[in-house]
């Protein structure tokens, strides 16, 4: 029998990292998403009224 080999990291391990980084990047844009529309929307506001006491 040969012995294993199992120094290197396989193509199913590096799958699973890449996998765990994409969840987390749209976990991170999905919750980041309202924040930033809110500013968005918050911004065009102040410059649609042309009101200093609606600016932050």
């Amino acid at each position: 029998m040969r012995p294993r080999d199992d120094e290197g990291a396989s193509a199913v391990e590096y799958a699973l990292i890449l996998a765990a980084i994409a969840a987390v990047v749209v976990f991170a844009a999905v919750s980041l998403g309202g924040v930033v529309n809110g500013l968005f929307t918050e911004s065009t506001q102040c410059v649609q009224e042309h009101v200093a006491s609606a600016c932050r």
